[in-house]
């Protein structure tokens, strides 16, 4: 990784975390796979690291104004609508979400806080800003951070205090407790009625989202941080209003590297629940994809690059990791030395990989190894087996899905008779495959298959 050089060998990462109210979707995760990827990286490098990810589980705001009248938020509002304790509802969507990244093969962060377990800590750095004149308590007895006390403001965006862009989450508007339209929420005074608060200097309340992340941050990796990265919609105001509270808490410039990662859109529309496109982790179990073509996907492209992904794509990635497994089972030798020519080539998808994690030139590299013919077999495998390090497809695993020519013109016809709504047919050619030992199961997008 060009420019980035770790103290001792060790490379330190602050990840922002989901906020656990509902399941991740595939534009989430390919934000939570660029921290993988990193990390992957890294070791091939030879570097060790110390990798942290927050968890969200008290009220994430996206500014301070989205608090309604009852000061209500995204995990209250969920938990009202399943019935359930919001704690409860935090922890099952934070289950979820590591079964997701499991799913992808994304290696856990070495500490996973969460913010409800952070509060003392919450509280001291919010006090230090205080005493340090960054803070002040607004009309409505809530904590803010004054922007103006913060010199270099925008450093990351490009959003400085002077002459916000257009488009920006303030809109004009200001929070009348407010000194000023861009200052934020440190602390919100909740009064007495509102479920997930905790005392405090200044009354009962919960923290602002920005304040979580300079807490967990400088408390699990100290006041120099290798990378902090996130969703590039965490740019501003969020990053922009951690990087002034760690700054000013610490009195340095905590984070050397500031990485995002860019929006995903899906067959051509941004995803959303509205526009009906959300697609999750368990959407591709029940289409029969294996999860890993998903990752795949996502590494054909440039992570600082929108990515408009379809099922189209996906499907031809299940394709390619199928056929590549394959390939490997075949290619591989029990007793194998690396060749002068296939150092050559390891050394040159590690360059690709140091350009900015450079992952589409990989592949390319890796389909045109995988053709050329004068490159030995078990040179090929060592060449796939290394970069997986990287890719992390789990290339070693047999296929799932070998078939035979009489298997597959079974499944074709059953399809066939299924579209055609000739029930009887599928049912008999379902008996047929089960006695060669394949379970056909019928989805709502097709039916699936295993050999049992």
């Amino acid at each position: 990784m060009v420019g980035i050089e770790p103290l001792h060998n060790l490379l330190t990462i602050y990840a922002c975390g989901p906020t656990v109210y509902r399941y991740a979707h595939v534009g989430n995760l390919r934000t939570f796979l660029l921290l993988d990827l990193i990390t992957r990286l890294a070791h091939l490098n030879g570097w060790k690291t110390r990798v942290i990810q927050n968890i969200t589980d008290v009220g994430h705001l996206i500014d301070d104004s989205q608090v309604d009248a009852q000061g209500e938020d995204k995990i209250l509002e969920q938990a009202k609508l399943e019935g359930k304790d919001p704690f409860a509802i935090a922890r099952y969507y934070e289950a979820a979400f590591h079964r997701d990244l499991a799913a992808l093969n994304v290696q856990p962060a070495d500490v996973y806080p969460r913010a409800s377990e952070s509060i003392d800590l919450i509280i001291d750095i919010c006090k230090r800003l205080q005493d340090q004149g960054h803070a002040y308590v607004g009309s409505d007895g809530s904590l803010f951070f004054d922007a103006n006390s913060f010199p270099t403001y925008g450093a990351i965006s490009g959003n400085s205090l002077g002459h916000l862009r257009p488009g920006h989450r303030f809109e004009g508007k200001s929070d009348e407790a407010k000194r000023f339209h861009a200052d934020w929420a440190l602390w919100k005074n909740a009064g007495t009625d509102r479920a997930m608060t905790w005392p405090s200097p200044w009354g009962n309340g919960f923290p602002g989202w920005h304040i979580e992340c300079s807490a967990m941050s400088l408390e699990h990796l100290g006041d120099s941080i290798d990378i902090h990265l996130g969703g590039i919609d965490l740019r501003f105001p969020h990053h922009e209003d951690e990087r002034a509270q760690s700054n000013s808490a610490a009195g340095r410039e905590v984070v050397k590297h500031w990485i995002h990662g860019e929006h995903l859109l899906f067959e051509g529309r941004k995803m959303s629940k509205s526009s009906g496109n959300v697609v999750l982790v368990s959407d591709l179990i029940e289409r029969g994809l294996d999860p890993l073509a998903l990752r795949l996907s996502f590494l054909e492209s440039r992570y600082r690059t929108q990515l408009d992904l379809s099922w189209a794509a996906i499907s031809a990635a299940h394709k390619t990791i199928t056929r590549w497994r394959s390939h490997l089972a075949e290619w591989r030798s029990i007793e194998t030395t690396i060749s002068e020519a296939t150092q050559a080539w390891l050394t040159h998808g590690l360059e690709l990989l140091q350009e900015d994690l450079n992952s589409p030139a990989l592949i390319q590299l890796l389909r045109r190894i995988e053709k050329d013919e004068t490159t030995p077999p078990d040179q090929r495998a060592i060449i796939f087996d290394f970069f997986d390090h990287f890719l992390g497809l789990d290339l070693g695993r047999l296929p799932e899905h070998e078939s035979s020519a009489e298997i597959d013109a079974l499944l074709a016809e059953r399809e066939s008779a299924r579209r055609n709504g000739q029930w009887k047919i599928a049912d008999e050619l379902r008996n047929a495959l089960a006695e060669l030992g394949i379970e056909v199961r019928d989805t709502a997008t097709g039916q699936v298959w295993e050999k049992r």
